[in-house]
């Protein structure tokens, strides 16, 4: 095996790997009693539970490591840190993302390290001690196997000139490299930043010595890493956040340039550098380069002009519509104005010499100028694809006559690449590959986008068809795991040579390196999201860039591979039966399950939409637009705060036009039946021959006292002489959707298409939980004093749960057939099930009910090969079958 490049991993449960492309690396610093009140408060009160809510806050918008601190002359520091390090541990929402573990008391530092199940980060040690304290710091961190933060920081103090950060600096890569052979890689070196424009003249100059001693501390030592917290540089103008946020972008700008590539930024919502008023740039920009003596005075002087009055209307800036048509055409695509777009698209035709070179000319320079923009993460999503759209008006403008031009020429103009994209066969979701197909497209890449449920050989025949340089599968549910797989090995089977790219929630790294790539030797890669698309595509399009990516890409998946022969390694299984032997309890000689106050078959065959609103949960939404943050803390982000409230007046008023007009129809149909357990079984008497529901049971090596769930544990054993019930339902609230896509569509609007798509998912999901709030209190009738606000709806705050067929509670996906058979979901609901057993509309759920007061939601996770065998004779399958719907749950490889 050849080599891996040398480059940073970090890990949680998830690796963090680091390479020349990344962006810039946001250290999240709320779980720092140093720097968080909320958070200090919850840990000296004892409150670990809501702390832990804080780490997955700071997951959720957007953190890539996670720095925790316990330092309060009150706390126990060393004990803080172990029991808050392993309650986030427990959480793989949040243990996903890498720790770094911060404390100015290294005993601190060691008990967290003790507690890291991956690769974190010590932050921090110096020389402020010496040489020999250094070293033996060092050498614990290396011996734990973390990265670390050195500061610039020596026996004299903190470095605060360029001179003193680089020797501190030098001095300590030279110590940690020489002596004790630690990796250049995983040193991070904090160079200090300092405020500026203090009015101290011997403070004009930290913005500048940050920046430059980065710039040579980079070239010195390329595969090191600069941090620092950004947010200290502006320290002087607080209270002024629109200042605050312009010193900031300067700042980044010059300092990432330098080679600054990691930090903790409280940036606020951060405007386009370029977008910066003139004046106010300037004398920033005076100020942060400290280019003129009287740079502080001169910003002072027009600070409180940009610092706004409350309930200040903002007026609408036309300036731009006076320059040249070729900078208005950037200025359209980069904002997403599509009101003047024909005008000038026509404008710039008519000084044209082909229709062509308006498209290959300013219209590219300005998607050029957009996909820069998000490549460094200074525009989010939906901007992007408001850009999508004005850039399809305008070619959509100018098509009629390009095709005279090419009638009478031939000439075809020319693209980046051609991309032939599709949801796999049997999978109905296209969200997320839309969102891909847009953003690829304001790149300059021709996508032709074959739709959803497409078979194998259609794929392979339009990529042939249309000579495309790649091939991009998405899919959702798990089935189209396997699906993807085999067209893997039709490529292969069938001489294809073409980069294959592989895409969706339910796929990973992991899955296309063990599962995929070994059946098809082109290049496979998997795809995490938008942002990372375009990079990909150009790697694999470009012949100087695609050797050494693919080479990079195939060391990952061998890495992979090689740790997943080990995988079982000291996580051992337990055997079925003494699984079951740990079985949840449910007290069933004295507890009583509920009689439903109105049992059977229910149908509601139009459900009002505007009943729905009020239960939206908002978060799922941003994250569709890869906005990262909970709603509504989202809106008032300091990163994306800015974008989210836009995208919100959008979806806000789409959303009443929804309600007013009836665009969409919401239909569900529910039933409450009688059931008993019979081991991991539950039998229903439907009215007609009992039906059987078939679950799965953890496996996990647990100590005594904790169960290893299985979903018929909640309802009462038939042996048990105890009567209860389960609940099933299907609701969908995309009957109608088709229409108005179309008509998106055919106005080259994609970002209302995907904000339509998106509203319908969350309205699905708001029926669904309206529909239980209802069958708890009415129709079931165990928790008719139940009073709870749409917040505590969706932290489930209430008795009961509503698992789905396909998620971790019950993953196997083929279960929605005998539920929407007992429900009748295509006659009652108009909702239909592909041969992968994905759901009809796509803005759709279904799942069962729980009445227990203990059940909950679990994860079934790996499974062994004697309890695939007594499920597949359970369900009266092949074993084949069931390790085919099971295939991303099996503790074994059936190959």
């Amino acid at each position: 095996m050849s080599a891996l490049p040398r480059q940073t991993r970090l890990s949680g449960l998830e690796p963090l790997q680091i390479t020349p492309e990344s962006n810039f690396i946001n250290v999240g610093e709320r779980t720092n009693v140093t720097g968080s009140a909320q958070f200090k408060k919850l840990i000296l009160e004892g409150r670990l539970d809501e702390a832990v809510v804080v780490a997955r806050q700071q997951v959720e918008n957007g953190a890539q490591v996670i720095d925790v601190n316990m330092d309060e002359g009150m706390l126990d520091s060393e004990r803080a840190m172990v029991d808050f390090l392993n309650l986030m541990a427990a959480e793989p929402d949040i243990a996903r993302v890498p720790v770094m573990v911060d404390s100015s008391k290294f005993s601190v530092i060691e008990a967290g390290l003790k507690c890291l199940q991956g690769k974190g980060i010590v932050n921090s040690i110096s020389m402020k001690e010496g040489e020999t304290e250094f070293l033996r710091q060092a050498r614990l961190v290396r011996r734990y196997g973390a990265a670390v933060v050195v500061m610039a920081f020596d026996e004299t103090g903190q470095a605060d000139t360029i001179e003193r950060k680089v020797d501190i600096c030098s001095r300590a890569y030279r110590l940690l490299t020489e002596e004790i052979g630690f990796p250049p890689e995983d040193i991070i070196f904090d160079p200090n930043v300092f405020a500026i424009a203090t009015g101290i003249d011997e403070h004009n100059d930290y913005a500048v010595a940050f920046i430059e001693a980065t710039r040579e501390l980079k070239r010195r030592f390329p595969f090191s890493h600069i941090s620092g917290g950004v947010s200290n540089v502006s320290f002087s103008f607080r209270g002024n956040e629109p200042v605050r946020q312009a010193i900031h972008v300067v700042f980044l700008y010059h300092a990432i340039r330098a080679g600054m590539d990691m930090g903790i930024v409280n940036a606020g919502a951060l405007p386009l550098y370029d977008d910066l008023d003139a004046d106010l740039r300037e004398r920033v920009e005076d100020v942060v380069l400290n280019r003129r003596s009287d740079g502080t005075e001169r910003l002072l002087e027009i600070a409180d002009r940009y610092k706004g009055k409350k309930g200040e209307k903002r007026v609408e800036d036309l300036a731009w519509r006076e320059k040249p048509v070729r900078a208005r055409l950037s200025h359209s695509l980069v904002h997403g104005i599509d009101q003047y777009i024909e005008t000038d698209t026509e404008e710039a035709r008519a000084q044209s010499t082909r229709p062509l070179d308006v498209i290959e000319g300013p219209l590219m320079d300005g998607m050029n100028v957009v996909g820069d923009l998000f490549g460094a993460g200074k525009m989010f999503l939906p901007q992007v694809v408001k850009s999508a759209r004005v850039m399809k008006k305008a070619v959509a403008y100018l098509l009629p006559y390009i095709e005279a031009e090419k009638l009478r020429t031939g000439d075809v103009g020319k693209s980046n690449g051609k991309i032939v994209m599709a949801t796999v066969k049997g999978d109905v979701h296209d969200i997320g590959k839309n969102i891909v197909g847009v953003v690829l497209a304001c790149n300059n890449f021709e996508v032709v986008d074959l739709g959803v449920m497409v078979p194998a050989q259609t794929i392979l025949d339009r990529a042939r068809a249309e000579n495309a340089d790649l091939i991009g599968l998405s899919g959702l549910i798990t089935p189209s795991l396997e699906e993807m797989s085999h067209v893997a090995r039709e490529m292969q089977r069938q001489g294809f040579h073409m980069p294959l790219l592989i895409g969706g929630a339910t796929t990973s790294r992991a899955h296309t390196a063990l599962k995929i790539d070994p059946h098809y030797k082109s290049p496979t890669v998997w795809v995490k999201d938008a942002s990372r698309a375009v990079g990909v595509a150009q790697s694999l399009i470009s012949p100087d860039l695609r050797v050494g990516f693919v080479a990079a890409n195939d060391a990952d998946y061998a890495e992979i591979r090689e740790r997943h022969k080990h995988r079982g390694d000291g996580k051992r299984l337990v055997p079925l039966a003494k699984a079951r032997g740990q079985r949840f309890d449910g007290r069933w000689q004295d507890y009583v399950p509920p009689a439903p106050n109105q049992p059977g078959l229910h149908v509601f065959d139009d459900y009002p939409l505007a009943e729905l609103v009020d239960y939206i949960d908002w978060t799922p939404f941003f994250n569709t637009w890869e906005l990262a943050g909970r709603y509504p803390a989202i809106l008032e982000d300091e990163i994306v705060g800015a974008q989210a409230r836009e995208l919100f007046g959008d979806a806000k008023a789409m959303l009443k036009r929804i309600v007013d007009e009836k665009w969409l129809k919401a239909k569900a149909v529910f039933a409450l039946w009688p059931a008993n357990s019979v081991g991991d079984d539950v039998v229903v008497d439907t009215g007609s021959t009992p039906t059987t529901l078939h679950f799965l049971r953890q496996q996990v090596d647990k100590p005594v006292e904790r169960p290893d769930f299985c979903l018929a544990d909640f309802i009462a054993p038939k042996d048990s002489g105890r009567q209860d019930w389960i609940g099933g339902f299907a609701v969908t609230a995309g009957l109608g959707i088709e229409a108005h896509v179309a008509r998106f569509e055919a106005d080259h609007d994609d970002y209302n298409a995907i904000l339509l798509k998106a509203l319908a998912d969350r309205f699905a999901e708001a029926l669904a939980e309206r529909l239980h709030e209802r069958v708890r209190k009415e129709f079931w009738g165990f928790a008719t004093e139940e009073v709870l606000d749409n917040d505590a709806l969706i932290h489930e705050a209430y008795r009961g749960i509503r698992p789905a067929p396909g998620y971790p509670a019950c993953p196997e996906h083929s279960e929605k057939a005998t539920l929407f058979a007992m429900l009748d979901a295509p006659g009652n609901a108009g909702l239909q099930l592909t041969e992968s057993f994905a759901m009809y509309p796509a803005a759709a759920v279904s799942g069962y009910y729980f009445s227990h007061p203990d059940s909950q939601y679990f994860v079934v996770g790996r499974v062994s090969k004697e309890q695939v065998e007594d499920y597949a004779r359970r369900k009266g399958v092949s074993l084949a079958q069931a390790e085919r719907w099971l295939a991303s749950n099996l503790d074994y490889d059936p190959e």
